[in-house]
């Protein structure tokens, strides 16, 4: 997923009125302000009553579904293989927010804080912050690309990671 494809793809949702932040490895770059590293796919968390937009939008560009592990995620493919992992949040009225877990007894927490903005290409783009970054990369054996992200926000920020 390049970065003219994720750029591509939030104009396409900002023109579906569509809320959306980007996270994983495309997120940390665009916290960092430049691109750290290949990228397989595109982590969008969205609004769920905003669901059907989302959908329809990357419908018509291309993008069918792939894989439904709703409510938690689920993730459309376009023809050449490019991947959107989307991830739905339930927004309270503080701004704060919640996404549905493979645990329903713990679902993931966004704090009104979480949403903030980068940049890619030089373009403004609303992202996850560096601490919501961080607090979801920890209670797992990383891999060699969340050693790598986590180390940049080390690097930008001067946050202590969990590895």
């Amino acid at each position: 997923m390049s970065s003219d494809d994720v750029l591509s793809v939030l104009a396409l949702l900002r023109r579906a009125e569509a809320d959306v932040w980007v996270g994983g490895g495309w997120g940390i770059d665009a916290l960092v302000r430049e691109q750290t590293r290949a990228h397989r796919d595109l982590d969008l968390m969205h609004c769920l009553d905003q669901e059907d937009a989302v959908v329809e939008a990357l419908a018509r560009a291309g993008y069918a579904e792939h894989l439904d592990q709703r409510p938690v995620r689920f993730v459309l493919t376009a023809p050449d293989g490019r991947e959107i992992d989307l991830h739905p949040l339930v927004f309270a009225d503080d701004g704060s927010a919640l996404q549905a877990s493979f645990d329903s007894d713990h679902p993931f927490h966004y704090p009104a804080s979480a949403f903030v903005t980068g940049t890619i290409d030089a373009t403004t783009v609303p992202c996850l912050s560096a601490a919501q970054q961080v607090h979801f990369h920890q209670g797992y054996d990383p891999t060699p690309r969340d050693r790598h992200d986590m180390a940049q926000l080390r690097r930008v920020f001067g946050i202590a990671t969990h590895f």
